[in-house]
Parts: C-alpha cells; structure tokens; sequence
C-alpha cells in the first residue's frame, strides 16, 4: 500500500517547505479561466487530513462549490468584500466542525486494530476513556473541539494548495446561521469554522500588499 508521504515528490509542484509556509499570502483576486480537477482537489483534501486532532477525531467536513449555481449560493449569504475570491476563485471549500464525529470513532479504531496498527490494549483504551469522554460531552465541548480540530485541517489545506501550485484565502466574512442549512447539512452537527477560496492568482493582478505582522517579541513569553 503507498502512503501519501511515498507520493508527495509526484503531487507537489511546489515541495519547498520554506516557499510554500513564508511565501503564502492571502489572494482576493484570482484567474477565473483556472479550473482544478475534483480528483486533484479530493488529493489536496487528503493531505490536509493528515492534520492532528483531538484524540484523533478528524471531527471536520468539506464541503467543496465550483460551479455557477453553488457560488450564487454563496452570494446568499457571504458579506459583499468578500465577492471578489466568491467569484473568481477556482472552488470554494467551506470547512465545517463535526461535532458528531465520534459516532463514527469505533469504526475508525476497530479498523486500526485489524489492521495490525494497535494492540487490543490499546483498542480498549480508546474505547474506555476517549470514547465516553465524548459520547458525554456537552455541546460547548464538541463545539470548541471540532473548531480546532477543524482550524488545524484549514491551515494544513492551505499549505498543501500551495505545493499543488495555487493560492488561498482563508474567509470567516458570512453569515454562520446560514452556513450550514445552504448546502443541506444539520446545523446542530456541523459548525461553520472558515471558508477558504483557492486558485490561481489573477495575472493582470498588480499584487497582493504583504500584511504587517507584529514583532515576534510582542506575542511571546518564557516562564
């Protein structure tokens, strides 16, 4: 079986760590001819997902708009400055919190049992601490854990956008209350955590202004 790591020298155009982390940028206009294959977008997804998460929930789900109709959707309920990536991005991917994804954690780690990745020790484990914990959560903590959960995977996409040759901009500027109900999903399970619009930048684009960021000494301390 060949890992996504076996892969990477073949997927990424870009496989310089340090260019794809400092180089990215947020871009706000991009080349509307540019369309990315679902099959290469279902690959970038797939090594975003290879993001940490709590007790390895993976509590996130993308949902993926590329067509007229469903960027007219988002029209609906994105705030106007945001309708320059809504209409010249290549996709949109809406990354929502699961925070129902624990239904599906004894599969997942019966499944790496059978597969020989953990003993049966570890298998009850899992099964004795980590599963309660969230099969009696409140809501607040499935909440906040599939926002990072979600947060971390956001970030990881971005990245992987960037070593597959394009560029991103992460979005948080809509209405949350309707995020969910447009593409069908229960809003009591999936919690919108961030948009991010993805493709290539316009080429008539005079360039993105590089944001100031604080001194590194303004948002650290030692103890």
């Amino acid at each position: 079986m060949i890992t996504i790591s076996e892969t990477q020298d073949k997927v990424f155009t870009n496989n310089d760590f340090q260019n794809v982390m400092l180089g990215r940028q947020s871009i706000r206009n991009f080349d509307k001819s540019v369309k990315i294959p679902h099959d290469e977008m279902v690959k970038m997804i797939e090594e975003a997902t290879t993001a940490p998460s709590a007790c390895n929930l993976q509590a996130w789900r993308f949902v993926v708009v590329d067509t007229p109709e469903g960027k007219e959707k988002l029209s609906t309920y994105f705030m106007k400055f945001n309708t320059p990536q809504v209409q010249t991005a290549s996709a949109m991917v809406l990354l929502f919190g699961d925070t129902q994804a624990f239904k599906s954690y004894r599969a997942l780690w019966n499944k790496a049992y059978e597969n020989k990745q953990i003993t049966k020790e570890k298998l009850e484990e899992v099964f004795n601490t980590f599963l309660p914990l969230y099969e009696h959560a409140s809501r607040d903590m499935l909440v906040a854990d599939s926002t990072v959960d979600t947060a971390l995977v956001a970030m990881q996409f971005m990245l992987a956008a960037r070593g597959h040759g394009y560029e991103t901009n992460p979005i948080a500027g809509y209405d949350p209350k309707k995020a969910a109900t447009t593409w069908g999903l229960d809003p009591e399970r999936y919690v919108p955590v961030m948009a991010i619009a993805v493709g290539k930048p316009a080429p008539d684009d005079e360039g993105e202004v590089r944001s100031v960021r604080y001194p590194v000494e303004q948002v650290y301390e030692f103890h």
